[in-house]
């Protein structure tokens, strides 16, 4: 019997949550997605020091343009070990500001575009504010295609849709973090309330034929990863991967398009930007999680910037 990866790859589009080059190397996934964590994780080790060094010389001394080169040369690595496609995330610290996210991004493709990468094989990440959802928007009307990150909720979700995102991201395991903390209650993989949301987001796009594709991400186990096979992407880390290649049994089909009943789209009202805010506030696990998320990467991204300014 196939272990519970190759099933997996049959179903859905695996995608690896890293920007360890080596561990992508060894599982072979379609796509790869980083972020200012996964960077500041890969550049304290040494066999990266090369993307460093060489990000270091192209930045004219520039440190926010030295991180820009970290970003991409990470990826042109990456991309060299992947047939698909690579997530590069901009700078947290723009996430309320829409035309600096927009000027990032552009900024982004064009430092991959002069490395030989078309802009088809990547993914700009941006934060699932209201101000990064606008900012998608017009990227995508430009080409650049989007990944939508640190999603909790269907408002989110929705927002992000309406705007015709090419990918959202909702991170699974943030929010069973979340109510665990809450309410100190364990949950089955069958009841996790991040598992719960992914197939409610994934059920409301399908039933409206929405094209954003949804890429959960943020594990914790791989019950998590099981409970949604079938889903358009998952994002998995090294350690969970290796988990379900060792893993044996059968493989159940979870999420289904074709088992999903269609309505019209016109029938939606467009969510505006004050419902927006209004179901987001009404949300405290939304809410929080979005905000820690942004403080989280943002704190990362700075402790890059100085690791850099001391290697200077």
């Amino acid at each position: 019997m196939m272990n519970m990866l190759e099933q997996l790859k049959r179903i859905t589009t695996v995608v690896a949550d890293s920007g360890d080059i080596e561990a992508i190397k060894l599982h072979k996934p379609i796509d790869a997605t980083t972020n200012p964590s996964l960077i500041l994780q890969a550049a304290k080790l040494t066999q990266y020091q090369y993307l460093i060094d060489k990000s270091i010389s192209q930045g004219n001394d520039d440190i926010d343009d030295i991180c820009d080169h970290l970003t991409v040369n990470f990826g042109c690595e990456i991309l060299k070990c992947i047939p698909g496609r690579i997530s590069s995330e901009i700078d947290a610290r723009l996430s309320f500001d829409t035309q600096a996210s927009i000027e990032k991004a552009q900024k982004i493709i064009a430092l991959y575009t002069a490395n030989g990468i078309d802009k088809s094989r990547v993914l700009v990440k941006l934060a699932a504010t209201w101000q990064g959802i606008k900012a998608a928007e017009e990227l995508e009307k430009q080409g650049i295609h989007c990944n939508l990150t640190l999603l909790f909720s269907m408002a989110q979700a929705v927002a992000c849709a309406e705007a015709n995102v090419t990918l959202i991201s909702p991170f699974v395991g943030r929010i069973l973090d979340w109510h665990v903390n809450k309410t100190g209650q364990q949950y089955q993989a069958c009841d996790d309330p991040g598992v719960v949301s992914v197939k409610a987001i994934y059920q409301y796009y399908k039933q409206y034929d929405y094209k954003t594709e949804i890429m959960a991400a943020s594990f914790r186990n791989i019950g998590e990863i099981i409970e949604l096979a079938g889903c358009d992407l998952l994002t998995i880390s090294p350690n969970l991967l290796t988990q379900l290649q060792d893993t044996k049994g059968q493989l159940e089909h979870k999420l289904n398009a074709a088992t999903v009943n269609h309505r019209n789209v016109e029938t939606v009202i467009p969510l505006t930007f004050e419902r927006y805010l209004w179901l987001l506030n009404e949300d405290a696990m939304a809410s929080d999680k979005l905000s820690e998320g942004i403080r989280n990467f943002a704190k990362d991204q700075t402790i890059l910037v100085k690791m850099i300014e001391q290697m200077r």
